[in-house]
């Protein structure tokens, strides 16, 4: 208890905190945008509640993994070495590694997931002749499913909450800091869940930029894999640009809309 008064009344823990809740929140979006528009592919019967176990899941991995800190930082060390030096970078060092720890090959499976799944989905949507799978009969198809939606969301809930809780280590050496962060970035995520995937659901280009993201976001995952740090700041202001240009598309379409409504 006296640990805990000491932090809260020291201004550089808040500061911390402050920082470390935000990234974890900007974290949490893409697990978020995985969820919905998996969620979305379901009978409406069944999204939310595949959307809730998800968030669930990923608040209970990433608890599970803060209490296991020294396993989380010993999966950065190398387990093997291909012995491949890449061409050299402005400062000298390889533009790639090919040194990988248990972390790399979780976000190259995890980046290849998502790659394949969102051009899948992407398929889908563009392929007119395709017949449309998503559309649950009443044979209990809705139950498999459910449950192949709930695996998934598991996969990825795991690279997500290992690439949180690595940054969370890395930005802060106090554990109930960490634990606040992450109960306050997986509330919002709960909060936001809902009127994210609802969104999506009613302006289909929503959901082809979201799975650019995807495809962005997993082609990320890769290069970090390799060594190569892509700095989160470019990666959420393109996402921004592009989600800045699509709602300029939409409030044309509704004026046109409107237009044509008072035109008729």
């Amino acid at each position: 208890m006296n640990e805990l008064l000491q932090l809260a009344a020291d201004p550089t823990v808040w500061a911390a905190l402050i920082t470390l809740i935000v990234m974890e929140v900007v974290l949490g979006i893409d697990n978020l945008i995985f969820i919905s528009i998996l969620s979305n592919k379901l009978a409406p019967e069944h999204r939310q509640r595949v959307r809730r176990i998800g968030i669930s899941l990923a608040l209970i991995m990433r608890l599970v993994l803060l209490s296991t800190i020294a396993f989380i930082v010993g999966l950065t060390k190398p387990v093997f070495d291909l012995g491949i030096v890449g061409p050299l970078g402005a400062h000298g060092e390889p533009s790639f590694e090919t040194a990988f720890s248990w972390r790399d090959l979780i976000l190259f499976a995890g980046g290849l997931f998502l790659i394949w799944k969102a051009t899948k989905e992407i398929h889908h949507s563009v392929d007119t002749k395709q017949e449309s799978h998503d559309v649950l009969d009443k044979t209990g198809a809705a139950i498999s499913n459910v449950g192949s939606a709930i695996f998934q969301i598991i996969l990825l809930d795991l690279v997500f909450s290992i690439d949180s809780i690595l940054t969370a280590v890395g930005m802060t050496e106090h554990l109930p800091v960490m634990v606040v962060a992450v109960l306050v970035a997986v509330t919002v995520m709960l909060l936001a869940a809902d009127p994210l995937a609802n969104f999506i659901n009613k302006n289909p280009t929503v959901v082809m930029l979201a799975l650019g993201f995807l495809l962005m976001i997993g082609t990320v995952l890769i290069a970090e894999a390799f060594g190569m740090h892509v700095p989160k700041g470019y990666i959420y202001t393109a996402m921004a640009f592009s989600a800045g240009v699509e709602g300029l598309n939409m409030l044309s379409r509704r004026a046109a809309e409107k237009k044509q409504a008072a035109g008729q």
